[in-house]
């Protein structure tokens, strides 16, 4: 869906992006990640031209972003901020319906698609002529999502979505984000600088330092196959809890016991083993049921564990 080619800005004598490539297949996640100043938000702004590149081409679609006017690229291209970016003087409605009103649609689609996406965020009616000063920060965020996503693009980019955000309201966003069915048909890019944010939302992840990509692959990829020392070491402090994100129960499905299940249909073994200890506590359960190809297992919490540190440690033998 995006490719990127040799895409460089500098300002001066400053390389703040050097001659990066990568591609994002349709409806995959890549996630930007590094320092601040490694280029991860200059590459995003080059991508719907809010800068534009020193050299380089940017392809959405199999279409050469350059052939059109930056108008018309981003009525096509969802645009998430870190301070959501609203309008303080328009109400929650009038936000959210900017860009179909730019596409000149009829009232009652833009109100009909306005209250769809309402009820998707958690977003009550009675806020649709609320200001934006008069939410929450989690609030706001929400209504910056639906702003950009309203108008159903292919293309999300999002800018340290919830870097204002708090611990708390972040967790639960992130949850959202991820069940979400509108974002599941997206193809989406995300700066980040929060390793956990990347590695718990990301199918894949691209690291940059000083303006170029030192690797890029699976959340598996960069810490089982890092590269480089860089890698290594931008990982280290935070291991234990990536390794939980970035291995799915079907990764270790052959190291769990072969207990049948018991009760309901059980959960997708293409989960992260965090996201299935993080279910044992939401569902104040002693097993969960799990399936991968037809068949489910009923696996408890240390069963659990005990799997992951056996595949841990075959993989640090490797």
């Amino acid at each position: 869906m995006i490719r990127v080619e040799q895409l460089s800005k500098h300002f001066g004598s400053i390389k703040a992006v050097d001659g990066i490539s990568f591609e994002v297949g349709d409806r995959e996640k890549l996630i930007l990640l590094g320092t601040s100043g490694c280029g991860k938000t200059t590459t995003l702004k080059m991508i719907n031209r809010l800068i534009e590149p020193t050299s380089g081409n940017v392809f959405i679609d199999g279409k050469n972003i350059f052939d059109q006017s930056p108008e018309i690229l981003r009525r096509g291209i969802g645009y998430v901020l870190q301070n959501n970016g609203l309008f303080p003087h328009y109400t929650v409605g009038e936000n959210i319906a900017i860009v179909p009103q730019l596409l000149k649609w009829d009232g009652k689609r833009i109100e009909k698609r306005v209250a769809e996406l309402m009820e998707k965020l958690h977003l009550s009616k009675d806020q649709l002529k609320a200001y934006p000063n008069e939410l929450s920060g989690g609030e706001q965020q929400r209504v910056g999502l639906a702003r950009a996503l309203v108008a159903d693009p292919p293309v999300l980019l999002m800018d340290e979505p919830f870097g204002a955000l708090d611990n708390v309201t972040r967790s639960k966003i992130h949850a959202e984000f991820k069940a979400l069915d509108e974002l599941k048909r997206k193809t989406i890019i995300m700066v980040t600088h929060d390793v956990q944010e990347a590695f718990e939302l990301g199918d894949r992840i691209c690291l940059m330092d000083k303006g170029k990509i030192v690797q890029i692959g699976t959340p598996a990829d960069l810490l089982f196959k890092p590269v480089n020392h860089f890698v290594q070491s931008f990982l280290k402090e935070q291991r234990l809890q990536l390794e939980f994100k970035a291995v799915r129960i079907k990764d270790i499905w052959g190291l769990l016991p072969h207990a049948k299940k018991t009760g309901d249909t059980g959960l997708n073994a293409d989960i992260t083993v965090w996201s299935g200890l993080e279910n044992f506590k939401s569902q104040q359960a002693d097993h969960l049921n799990i399936t991968h190809e037809n068949e489910t297992r009923s696996v408890g919490f240390e069963q659990l564990i005990t799997a992951f540190y056996k595949y841990q440690n075959g993989r640090a033998h490797e």
